[in-house]
């Protein structure tokens, strides 16, 4: 039973997305602010969090970015319905998704269930099959799925799921464009509409990662209007 975080200062949202998540089968655990969540983060760690972004005490951003230090966990944001500045920076600190108030429940299940399949989805593919043949190695870039490992000219780098599979599809055929589409249905089960501005959020935080051990990072290309392609180096 996945254990999900749901973490708002609103106790309306709190009862009833819990009451729903409860009914699909996850084992929730709730919070009314971003201290308190995090203290509990630090004895053990949910499968998935859920974060408003305006909370007192410690709101979703600073509590993202303390998580971001020690942890990978998958992370979708609720954002406020006009706050596009919140969506993207959220993205750009490293959140796997958003879902904008108010909003569905039943979106808000859909997009969970997406981030945990395609977790399962890699621990999946590297499964039976022999450690080495898993690896995959494209110029400085090495990359380890059964472990979630990154390295670039040998130094790691920490990359949510979804950055980590948007990388993988990238490298896998160097050269070769992916169109934002494409890099949709990777990243996104069909029924889970995002635009393209949340690829072109993901991927801008993709490269900053690999720059922060690299200042001259330039294998992810961009093609204006067509997508984006891995130039191995």
């Amino acid at each position: 039973m996945p254990r999900i975080a749901l973490v708002d200062d609103d106790r309306n949202i709190l009862t009833s997305v819990s009451m729903t998540l409860e009914a699909e089968g996850f084992d929730v655990e709730t919070y009314n602010d971003g201290q308190s969540a995090l203290d509990a983060f630090n004895r053990r760690l949910p499968d998935l969090g859920v974060f408003d972004i305006k909370m007192p005490r410690m709101d979703g951003m600073d509590l993202l970015q303390r998580l971001r230090q020690k942890s990978r966990m998958p992370v979708i944001f609720l954002t406020s319905k006009d706050d596009e500045i919140d969506e993207l920076m959220g993205l750009r600190m490293g959140a796997d998704d958003y879902v904008k108030k108010p909003f569905s429940q039943r979106l808000l299940v859909e997009r969970i269930r997406s981030i945990l399949r395609r977790q399962d989805a890699i621990a999946s593919d590297a499964a039976g099959v022999p450690e080495e043949s898993t690896i995959m190695v494209r110029g400085q870039l090495t990359m380890d799925p059964l472990r979630h490992a990154v390295n670039w000219k040998g130094m790691d780098v920490s990359l949510t799921v979804t950055e980590f599979l948007l990388l993988q599809a990238l490298a896998q055929r160097p050269g070769f464009v992916k169109s934002r589409d494409q890099l949709m249905d990777v990243a996104y089960d069909e029924q889970v509409y995002v635009d393209d501005r949340t690829i072109d959020s993901h991927i801008k935080r993709l490269r900053k990662k690999m720059r922060s051990v690299d200042d001259d990072f330039s294998a992810i290309e961009t093609l204006y209007g067509i997508g984006y392609r891995y130039n191995e180096e």
